[in-house]
C-alpha cells in the first residue's frame, strides 16, 4: 500500500514537472553537433536551420562541427549526451542510415540511440554515363550490362559512400554485373567518365550540372521521387523501369534517446515553422537540396526503412567498413 503511494505520488510529480519543463526550455544555449568539417553542405544547412531556432526560440543556437570517421564521431558525441534537449545532431544518410548499415561497431545505433526531432531535407542523384555509351535510357542500359556482364565500370566518391550504394541497389534490384571503381571525391568520380575510365556515375546534381548542359555527360535518370526542375526531361529511375528503386540523401535534427516528449515537440515545431520560410527554401535549393516537413513519427519511419535498406543492399555487395 505504501509503495502504490510512493509510485503515485511520482507519477504526480513527474506530469507535474514535464509540462514545467518544456515551458522554461530552453534556459541556455542549444548545440547543433554537425559532424563533418566547416564550409561544405552539411554546416551551411545546419547554420541556416540554427538561426532560424535561435530566433524562434529567443536561445542561443550553436553550432559545433565534430568531424571524423565518416560522421561517427560526431554522431556518437550526441548518442552519449544528457537527452535535455540541449546537445542535438544535424543527422543525414551517412550518420543515420550507411555507417550503422555497413559497420560492425559505429558505436551507436540509428534506432536506439536517438529521439528523431525533424527532418529538414531531401535531395537526389544523378545517373550519368558518356555521350559516347550505347544505352540511351535506364532499361538499355540495364539490357546492354546484362548482355555484357562485368565489363561495365562504375565510378563512386569511395567506398561506402552513397554514390557507391546508389549503384549497388541498381544492381540488387536489376540483377546487373557492374564493377566498382571508387575515387577520393565526386568530381573525381564523375572526371572518370570523361576520360574513359568509368562508364556510369551516379553524383550529386551540384557536381555533374554543368557537364551535363556542356554535353559532356548524358543523364539517364533521377534516383529521387519526382523529376528534378533543373532537368525536367530525365526520368526518376522508377519512371525508368525499376520500380523499387529509390535514393535519397537526407539530413535532419534528433536528440539523444530519452529526450522528453514536450522538448522534442518544442523543437520540432521551431524546426518546420522554418521550412515553410520561402528563405530557407531558396537557401536549401542552392545547396542542392529541398525540404521535407513531416511529423517525428514519420522521420522515426523514415530512418527505420533506410537502415534497412541500405544493410539489404551492404549485405549483398559484402561492404564493411571499420
Amino acid at each position: 500500500m505504501i509503495l502504490a503511494r510512493v509510485l503515485i505520488a511520482a507519477a504526480l510529480a513527474y506530469s507535474c514537472a514535464a509540462p514545467a519543463v518544456a515551458q522554461s526550455y530552453p534556459t541556455k544555449p542549444i548545440r547543433i553537433i554537425v559532424p563533418a568539417g566547416a564550409g561544405g553542405p552539411t554546416d551551411v544547412l545546419a547554420r541556416i536551420v540554427a538561426q532560424h531556432v535561435q530566433a524562434t526560440l529567443g536561445q542561443s543556437v550553436v553550432v559545433e562541427n565534430r568531424g571524423g570517421a565518416g560522421g561517427a564521431i560526431g554522431a556518437r558525441a550526441v548518442a552519449t549526451a544528457e537527452p535535455d534537449g540541449y546537445t542535438l545532431l544535424l543527422g543525414n544518410t551517412a550518420t543515420l542510415a550507411n555507417i550503422p548499415a555497413f559497420s560492425k561497431n559505429p558505436g551507436y545505433d540509428p534506432i536506439k540511440s536517438f529521439t528523431p526531432v525533424a527532418k529538414i531535407t531531401d535531395s537526389f542523384q544523378v545517373l550519368v554515363v558518356p555521350p559516347d555509351m550505347p544505352a540511351k535510357t535506364v532499361g538499355e542500359l540495364i539490357a546492354y550490362a546484362k548482355a555484357n556482364p562485368g565489363k561495365l565500370n562504375y565510378s563512386s566518391a569511395g567506398t561506402g559512400n552513397l554514390t557507391q550504394l546508389s549503384a549497388e541497389l541498381l544492381k540488387l534490384r536489376t540483377g546487373i554485373n557492374i564493377v566498382h571503381v571508387p575515387y577520393k571525391s565526386s568530381a573525381e568520380a564523375a572526371s572518370a567518365l570523361l576520360t574513359g575510365q568509368a562508364h556510369l556515375n551516379f553524383s550529386n546534381l551540384a557536381t555533374v550540372l554543368p557537364l551535363i548542359s556542356d554535353g559532356k555527360l548524358r543523364a539517364l535518370a533521377v534516383t529521387g521521387a519526382k523529376r528534378a526542375p533543373e532537368l525536367p526531361d530525365v526520368p526518376t529511375v522508377r519512371e525508368a523501369g525499376v520500380p523499387d528503386y529509390l535514393v535519397t540523401s537526407f539530413f535532419g535534427i534528433v536528440a539523444p534517446a530519452g529526450t522528453p516528449p514536450e522538448i522534442v515537440k518544442t523543437l520540432h515545431a521551431a524546426i518546420n515553422d522554418g521550412l515553410k520560410s520561402a528563405d530557407i527554401q531558396a537557401s536549401f535549393r542552392k545547396i542542392g537540396a529541398d525540404t521535407s516537413a513531416g511529423t517525428t513519427e514519420e522521420f522515426a519511419a523514415f530512418i527505420a526503412a533506410e537502415v534497412e535498406k541500405w544493410r539489404a543492399v551492404a549485405g549483398s555487395a559484402g561492404i564493411t567498413v571499420d
